[in-house]
């Protein structure tokens, strides 16, 4: 910026000591090109858009394990669901407005009915459900809708090991009898369980305004 603002001075300076001197072609050239707008191409803007989805969803994903592996070691396995019934949507609503964005986990096994997947993520999430079953790596993925004000970043979830099983995993051996009890109270519709791990468990829906990608640009 200091740069720009001394080039225009000396521009105006010459002007001003001399209206017949002529300027150089240089400095006209310099102030011409330090003033030209940045443009921005929709690669530049789709790449910025996949590399914030990739850090929100971390974020999202840390914030929710870390507060849920305190719930178990000072409650248990069983109390751990109330906590998730809780605290899980406000710590995701803390994230969303933290960056201006909507951010949830769309699943067609879902647990809780707040995270049934739209019409848009359902076909996503068929993808992924496609790709898991035929051994195909899920990549995160950046869809426009809204005539492409609003960038849709999606990431796959799946279950990563034994510890997820004792809530997601089969009743019959897996989920303790107290913390079926529990689920089936907070979550009379259910579908979260018999999950393996390396299952699909859905997916990270993170809804980017594209005015807010182009501001970190």
């Amino acid at each position: 910026m200091k740069k720009i603002i001394s080039t225009i001075f000396c521009a105006q300076l010459l002007f001003s000591c001399n209206s017949n001197e002529k300027i150089s072609k240089d400095i006209f050239e310099e102030v011409n090109k330090s003033m030209e707008v940045k443009k921005l191409s929709e690669v530049d803007i789709l790449e910025e858009a996949m590399k914030w989805g990739d850090e929100i969803s971390n974020e999202a994903q840390t914030q929710l394990i870390t507060a849920l592996q305190k719930a178990i070691a000072e409650k248990g396995i069983a109390e751990a669901i109330a906590f998730c019934h809780v605290e899980a949507l406000p710590i995701l609503s803390e994230v969303s407005q933290k960056h201006n964005i909507s951010i949830k986990r769309a699943s067609t096994d879902f647990r809780n009915p707040l995270d049934k997947p739209t019409e848009d993520e359902l076909s996503i999430l068929d993808a992924y459900a496609y790709n898991s079953e035929n051994d195909i790596k899920n990549e995160p993925n950046i869809q426009k809708f809204e005539n492409g004000e609003v960038l849709l970043y999606t990431k796959a979830i799946q279950i990563p090991n034994g510890l997820c099983l004792n809530c997601h995993g089969d009743p019959e051996t897996d989920i303790n009898k107290e913390t079926l009890e529990k689920i089936q109270k907070l979550y009379p519709e259910d579908k979260a369980k018999n999950h393996k791990i390396g299952d699909l468990r859905g997916m990270w829906s993170i809804r980017i305004p594209k005015a807010e990608v182009i501001k970190r640009l």
